[in-house]
C-alpha cells in the first residue's frame, strides 16, 4: 500500500476527531454564555448561532438540553478544580487558599441560575453532586495543606466543612449574592488566618 494512503487514512480520523471536539467545546462555552444572559431555557438556535455550528451539530453532540446543561457544569466545575494547581504556583500558600475560595465563590454565585433545573429531580443531573466533590477535594486539600504548613491559616480545619461553608456563603441576600458572598468569605478566611502568640 502506498505510503501516502497510509498516511491519509491514519490522519484523517484523528483530524476528524479534533474537529469534533473542538466544536463540541466551543458549543459547551456558547452555552455556559447564553445560560448566563438568557436561563436555560434559552433556545438552542441561539446558542448554535453563537458557536458558529448549525444545529444539527448541536443535536448530535447533545441530543438532550440536559446533555448540554451536564456538560456546561462539568466543565466549570474542571475549570474551577484545575485553577488550584495554577494559583499555587503564583501565590504564596496562603494568599492561593484565598484566591481560590474567591474562585469557588465565583462558581457557586453564577450558577445560582441552574439551581431549580439541578434540583428538579432529573436522573440526568444524579451524578453532579458526585462530581464536584471528586472534582475538588484534591484541590481543597492541597491548598489547605500548603496553607497550615506555611502557618498561613490555623491547623483543625476541615475541608469539606470549607467547601460546604463557601457554598452557604453564596445564598446571601437577594439581588446582593456576589458582594455579600465575597465579604463574608473574607471575614471567614481572616478567621481562619494564625493569631501570632504575644
Amino acid at each position: 500500500m502506498p505510503k501516502e494512503v497510509e498516511k491519509s487514512e491514519t490522519t484523517s480520523p484523528r483530524r476528524t476527531r479534533a474537529d469534533a471536539q473542538r466544536k463540541m467545546a466551543d458549543v459547551v462555552q456558547a452555552a455556559t454564555e447564553v445560560f448566563a444572559t438568557s436561563g436555560v431555557d434559552a433556545a438552542v438556535r441561539e446558542i448554535a448561532k453563537k458557536a458558529g455550528v448549525g444545529l444539527g451539530t448541536v443535536y448530535r453532540h447533545f441530543p438532550k438540553r440536559s446533555d448540554l446543561i451536564v456538560a456546561v457544569m462539568r466543565t466549570q466545575m474542571d475549570a474551577c478544580a484545575e485553577a488550584a494547581v495554577t494559583l499555587a504556583q503564583e501565590y504564596e500558600p496562603g494568599e492561593a487558599l484565598a484566591q481560590w475560595l474567591q474562585r469557588l465563590m465565583d462558581f457557586f454565585a453564577t450558577k445560582r441560575g441552574l439551581a431549580a433545573t439541578l434540583h428538579s429531580g432529573d436522573p440526568a443531573y444524579s451524578a453532579l453532586p458526585g462530581y464536584f466533590i471528586e472534582r475538588m477535594h484534591s484541590s481543597i486539600h492541597a491548598l489547605l495543606d500548603a496553607a497550615v504548613a506555611a502557618k498561613a491559616v490555623r491547623p483543625g480545619i476541615d475541608a469539606e466543612d470549607l467547601l460546604m461553608a463557601v457554598a452557604k456563603l453564596c445564598h446571601g441576600p437577594d439581588g446582593e449574592e456576589p458582594p455579600y458572598a465575597r465579604r463574608m468569605v473574607q471575614l471567614m478566611l481572616d478567621g481562619m488566618r494564625c493569631v501570632p502568640k504575644p
